[in-house]
């Protein structure tokens, strides 16, 4: 019996969408390193490594097809020395046409490409914009191994594969750049079991880490064996280069894997949605070149938990925290903000916005005279507190910070321009309960309270009038969360959110601030998708329609 073994190598790294030279380099450094360090013979890149993904409009600028060039025969000419295989994702051209495609290079040249068959067009995927469908599967020699090569979506169908495996595939090597969501691992390793086990055959899934706009990628980069058994998974929410072995019987034509490292336990869903936010704003304000971030803090649980999240992202070094207190400010919430400031070490100060106030009222009082106090007053505030906000962003090159959450983004409880003034919202995509929830789980998990007990307990208020608070406006958030996710994330209707038990009245009042708030959804800032249905890329509703919300 004829034995063959290949020493491989995941490259599971953090791309940055249109960064052509650091992404080139960041190629080349992890296949010298997997060649001398780990002796590997084959380097597995993920989907579009070279420019990144999603790289949008990007794609069609006149200039892609001269960038794509030049990168390639940079990697190339650098990696010619060494005695490896490169699987590398990048946009390819073929007779004027692009192709989401991968190659495989060694010493120096492309020894054949694979382009993409199926191309997603859902939720946060524009992929049939830009590419064409490429119409064959592939089998590639591999240091004598018949390996198939294909990319994310193709795997999720079983037709790529399965033809692979009628042309002499000995098992299957999918690259991907998959958005993460709560509960996406868990789908991609019932469809791998699924997938590998049908086949008869090992199924390497390669991944990236990292986060671009809203989406972030969570790696966890996997090898199932030809019984659909998980044989590895490497971190999730870490970037490396993860070595495995393939050992392959000719005379069987079968290969199976031998990982050289540890599969880590699963993370429970809300470390996973805690890495995925810390993540998320790490490679926002690290890619596009802020000094720090600043944000408002109020006393309260959305500001808290933001806090918390960004000084683990970004250290505390490059965290401000500002308490702009009103006459309603309560002395508890400037108490508990100062004791998180303190308890976290960052550059806190007290900037009261009372005078500021107070001169806008002013101005206004000839156009307010004879008209009694409303919301305008208390939207004044929140207006007050979001030009302080951007005048330090301004001046310090920080980026705001919004603390909005997506049960308030839902219903817009919220101040175009106040606290909705800011360039990323941490907690878009996280509904209010899910709120409690992390700020249980991080002060757990940290051992101490990171978050103040007394913020996680009193009643949930942003403080604009005497004795307010969010639920007395927005009833008890366990039943609205249920409702606005029944209907955003499910897209129910509200007879059959009804017929599930809940109170018709409150459903259509609850569907109607949803639909009505549309125009400032559209003037929020983004923030880290981390459901199945975020509102951005995901939810994309007209502003103004005659849609019957009972329909």
């Amino acid at each position: 019996m004829s034995l063959q073994h290949l020493k491989c190598v995941f490259g599971q790294l953090n791309f940055h969408v249109g960064d052509w030279d650091g992404n080139a380099d960041k190629i080349i450094e992890a296949t010298k390193e997997s060649f001398s360090q780990q002796q590997a013979q084959l380097i597995i890149f993920p989907e579009l490594a070279l420019c990144a993904y999603p790289p949008e409009d990007l794609l069609l600028r006149s200039s892609l097809k001269n960038r794509v060039d030049v990168c390639l025969e940079r990697i190339k000419s650098a990696t010619v020395l060494q005695d490896i295989y490169i699987i590398l994702g990048f946009p390819e051209f073929i007779e004027g046409r692009l192709f989401n495609s991968a190659c495989v290079l060694y010493r120096g040249k492309v020894l054949g490409t694979y382009q993409k068959q199926c191309l997603p067009n859902y939720q946060v995927f524009d992929e049939k914009r830009y590419f064409h469908e490429g119409k064959e599967s592939k089998v590639f020699d591999i240091a004598g191994i018949p390996i198939a090569i294909n990319i994310c979506e193709d795997i999720w169908f079983e037709a790529p594969a399965r033809v692979a495996k009628e042309k002499g595939a000995a098992l299957i090597i999918n690259i991907n750049a998959s958005p993460y969501h709560l509960g996406k691992q868990k789908q991609r390793q019932q469809m791998l079991a699924l997938r590998s086990k049908s086949l008869q055959m090992p199924v390497i899934y390669g991944h990236c880490v990292g986060a671009q706009d809203e989406l972030v990628f969570d790696g966890g980069s996997m090898i199932y064996d030809k019984q659909g058994e998980l044989v590895f998974e490497a971190p999730r929410f870490q970037t490396g280069l993860f070595a495995f072995e393939i050992c392959f019987d000719n005379k069987t034509v079968q290969a199976t894997v031998l990982a050289t490292q540890k599969t880590l336990p699963a993370m429970n869903d809300l470390e996973e949605v805690r890495q995925a936010l810390v993540l998320g704003l790490r490679d926002y304000v690290q890619k596009n070149g802020f000094k720090g971030v600043v944000l408002g803090l109020s006393g309260g649980i959305d500001s808290a938990l933001t806090l918390a999240l960004a000084v683990e992202a970004l250290g505390k070094d490059k965290v401000e925290a500002v308490m702009m207190p009103f006459r309603y400010t309560s002395q508890m919430s400037l108490e508990d903000a100062q004791q998180q400031a303190a308890s976290l070490g960052v550059h806190y100060q007290v900037i009261p916005i009372e005078k500021i106030y107070s001169s806008f009222l002013e101005s206004l009082a000839h156009e307010f005279a004879g008209r009694a106090l409303d919301k305008t007053e208390e939207n004044l505030q929140a207006r007050c507190r979001g030009v302080i906000l951007m005048a330090l962003s301004n001046k310090k090159g920080s980026l705001v910070l919004t603390t909005g959450n997506k049960s308030e983004m839902a219903v817009g409880y919220s101040t175009l321009y106040g606290d909705m003034a800011g360039g990323f919202d941490v907690l878009k995509d996280v509904a209010k309960t899910l709120v409690f929830d992390l700020a249980h789980h991080i002060n757990k998990s940290m051992e101490r309270e990171i978050i103040p007990q007394r913020v996680i307990d009193r009643p949930p208020s942003a403080e604009l009038a005497p004795g307010q608070t969010d639920e007395a406006s927005l009833g008890s958030y366990a039943i609205l969360d249920q409702i606005l996710s029944l209907y955003i994330e499910q897209d129910e209707s509200a007879e059959a959110i009804i017929a599930k038990g809940f109170d018709r009245e409150q459903v259509y009042k609850v569907l109607r601030m949803v639909d009505i708030n549309e125009y400032k959804r559209r003037q929020a800032p983004i923030g880290t998708r981390i459901t199945e249905r975020g509102f951005g890329k995901d939810r994309r509703y007209p502003i103004t329609n005659a849609w019957k919300i009972g329909d």
